[in-house]
């Protein structure tokens, strides 16, 4: 039997304890928002869905604390989170949670808060588990809480790609901005930013709130923003919600699911620059370990 001195040299040559090589890397997608209300889990849900879709494997990971959102959507009920592969009583394999149309996600818990307080030794092992997550998934969606907390700026920062969900409502613009500049201001690397705006009436809203943004973000934070689209109130959205299913499975051909399936496609066309410097969840998980011990 393999002993542990072995089982960490094969997780640092990229293979697990059977040997399966890795594949590249997973995409890491960070899912946020300036305020709360704005509509980002629903938008992560739906998005994995269509990734799904286009035969990705996808997993989410619900690192909004304590709100639980992923599996009220879903209506599933996780048995484990990430506390418990941190505290070393289960694996990352048994963290995952089954969703529908083959998506699996992760609940986050108070696992990653506790990020701060754990040693190297512990950080390495917790750290090297997460690589299994780079073999099963092409994506991994991670959707963090809402505002700008220390935490929600961590997950930004720790990710190379980060999507920001606002509305056409003020207080959501001036939120979503003060978002972007509260991680400029930190001075670290600075993710590709892109902007979804939510709920509008047409198009033209859309692009009016968008251009709005990115001018201010261009203007005095240096940052220019990429547009992802815009996705239109739904009625049927509401509907899904409350049948705690993806309103892209049950109302496929509404208008939102239609939006989600143009921004996911969009998403899809990775400048190759930009996927060479993919790190994977690993890495990831790595820069989020740095930051939260600085």
């Amino acid at each position: 039997m393999m002993d542990q001195a072995n089982k960490l040299r094969s997780m640092l040559e990229n293979k697990d304890v059977d040997n399966r090589p890795f594949h590249i890397n997973s995409r890491v997608i960070a899912i946020t928002s300036g305020k709360g209300g704005v509509g980002k889990t629903n938008f992560a849900v739906n998005l994995a869905i269509h990734f799904s879709k286009m035969n990705k494997k996808v997993i989410i990971i619900d690192a909004d604390f304590g709100l639980a959102n992923i599996e009220v959507l879903f209506g599933i009920i996780p048995r484990y989170t990430l506390a418990d592969v941190l505290r070393g009583t289960k694996d990352i394999q048994e963290v995952l949670t089954q969703g529908p149309m083959g998506i699996q996600f992760i609940s986050g818990g108070s696992g990653l808060k506790e990020l701060s307080d754990v040693t190297d030794q512990q950080m390495h092992y917790f750290i090297n588990k997460f690589e299994y997550l780079d073999s099963v998934s092409d994506i991994i969606l991670v959707d963090t809480g809402a505002g700008i907390s220390k935490s929600v700026i961590n997950f930004v920062k720790a990710s190379a790609e980060t999507i920001i969900v606002t509305t056409p409502e003020p207080t959501s613009i001036t939120d979503a901005y003060a978002l972007i500049k509260t991680v400029k201001e930190e001075k670290s690397q600075m993710p590709d930013f892109k902007i979804v705006v939510n709920r509008v009436e047409n198009t033209e809203e859309g692009l009016e709130i968008f251009e709005k943004l990115n001018k201010a973000s261009s203007k005095f934070l240096g940052i220019t923003l990429e547009n992802l689209g815009y996705v239109p109130y739904d009625n049927f959205l509401v509907k899904a919600v409350k049948r705690q299913q993806p309103a892209i499975i049950c109302y496929p051909n509404c208008n939102f699911s239609r939006s989600l399936d143009s921004i996911g496609d969009q998403l899809m066309h990775v400048a190759p620059d930009k996927a060479r410097n993919n790190v994977g969840i690993k890495g990831f998980m790595r820069r989020l370990s740095n930051i939260f011990n600085n």
